[in-house]
């Protein structure tokens, strides 16, 4: 039997061979798009070339092209072409939509034509960046040796891009069937999400370095993936569960909602694209001659410009700007009610009760206050309901402020000895704490 290794060195000519009749289709496009460099891009010019540098980078990455010298370099701007493809992908899907939203009439004047002026100067940017990333390309593909085609692709073929059909995202979620008691859950986290937006202090900066520093604290990769995931994640639970009901159709503020969640997701998926690129293909790891090549190619301020002045500071628009229309849905959705219980003398509020006061809140996810002695706490936190009870251990008497349905839960959980006679003796209504 031959030994052989599971992995085997192939000679840079003979992958060169190999390269030649993968890429084929990429070239093509690359020589389409070059001679539409005078006009604005859409979602149309900038679909393919996700899809073929995706393709593309994916068969580099195959063969180690990462860690090879000759390949790395186009290895690295075929990945960087394909980062600012799908911010420009993203730009573009949101400008189309932009105006279904109904949320442009909550602009004045001058606030419409700084929008557009964003726009503006966003795609122009990532349009100008991605030709000289494609150039470049072209240029390195022919230094190796590659045989690149003259003719391109027909312009009017390209799709108009693709639509992303995902199933629910509803891990971790409990099914709630009151459309109403989702409406409030979502309207809370809305409300929730804008107080971290707010907590950012999201603001125009002209001093390039200023503006980086701001970034490297505020808007890292990691970071930007985080504001992205929350307001994604809020969408997704809308179109699960309020998207095309009878109560949509009645209230004409949720499909509001809805438009300044997507118009702010729209401009986070581009920030953490942008801000991917500047973390991962501009970080200055790489050796000296492809760093100067790739800062002929791209301004590095002028990305970061981008990504603050832009287009984090209009997805921070939109999601603060939503805030009022949240509470109202909140208000509405909600029948705020007090609930005031009296600890018997043979039980604490410890760790574990405490637990699943907190579970409960959080299942329906919308606000619930504990007073204890005066002193008052959000019953979602078990930091804050801990140190509120601890600071009044001889209190036996609780009043929770909140929606009907998380106070009617904490109320059995207090009938039923808060679970300290056995999670097994708790009502039908509150199996779902056992697994808290």
């Amino acid at each position: 039997m031959t030994d052989r290794s599971l992995e085997e060195v192939i000679h840079e000519r003979e992958f060169c061979a190999l390269l030649n009749a993968r890429a084929s289709s990429f070239w093509m496009l690359c020589n389409t798009l070059l001679e539409t460099a005078s006009k604005d891009w859409g979602k149309k010019h900038y679909y393919p070339l996700v899809s073929e540098a995706e393709a593309l980078e994916s068969f580099l990455d195959d063969f180690g092209a990462q860690y090879n010298r000759t390949y790395s370099p186009l290895r690295e701007f075929v990945a960087s072409a394909r980062w600012f493809a799908l911010s420009g992908f993203s730009l573009g899907h949101l400008q189309g939509r932009f105006e279904r939203y109904g949320i442009v009439q909550e602009l004045d004047a001058d606030d419409v034509a700084d929008l557009r002026r964003s726009f503006h100067r966003a795609g122009a940017m990532i349009r100008r960046c991605t030709l000289n990333l494609l150039q470049e390309i072209q240029k390195e593909a022919r230094t190796l040796g590659l045989d690149l085609p003259k003719e391109g692709l027909q312009e009017n073929d390209f799709a108009d891009g693709f639509t992303r059909q995902r199933l629910p995202r509803n891990v971790g979620q409990e099914e709630i069937v009151d459309e109403e008691q989702r409406i409030a859950e979502i309207a809370s986290k809305f409300v929730a999400a804008c107080t971290m937006f707010a907590g950012l202090g999201v603001r125009r900066l002209t001093a390039q370095k200023e503006r980086e520093q701001y970034l490297s604290r505020v808007c890292s990769e990691e970071r930007a993936r985080v504001y992205e995931a929350i307001v994604h994640n809020l969408q997704s639970t809308y179109d699960t569960h309020v998207k095309n009901t009878v109560l949509e159709g009645q209230d004409e503020k949720l499909p509001r909602l809805r438009g300044h969640l997507s118009a702010s997701l729209h401009f986070l998926e581009a920030v953490t694209f942008l801000t991917h690129f500047v973390e991962r293909h501009d970080s200055g790891s790489r050796d000296e001659e492809a760093e100067r090549r790739m800062h002929a190619l791209v301004d590095r301020a002028e990305v970061q410009d981008v990504i603050l002045n832009h287009l984090l500071y209009w997805a921070d628009r939109f999601m603060r700007g939503g805030k009022a229309l949240a509470e109202s849905l909140l208000r509405q959705y909600t029948n705020v009610q007090e609930l005031v219980v009296e600890l018997p003398d043979d039980l604490k509020l410890h760790a574990r009760p405490a637990a699943l006061i907190v579970s409960i809140v959080n299942r329906y996810a919308t606000p619930v206050e504990l007073e204890v002695d005066g002193r008052r706490c959000n019953a979602s936190s078990i930091l804050d309901v801990l140190v509120t009870v601890g600071s009044h251990p001889e209190a036996r008497r609780y009043v929770f402020r909140g929606d009907e349905n998380p106070l009617r839960d904490i109320g059995l959980l207090f009938e039923h000895g808060l679970g300290e006679h056995g999670m097994d003796r708790l009502p039908t209504e509150l199996q779902y704490l056992r697994n808290a």
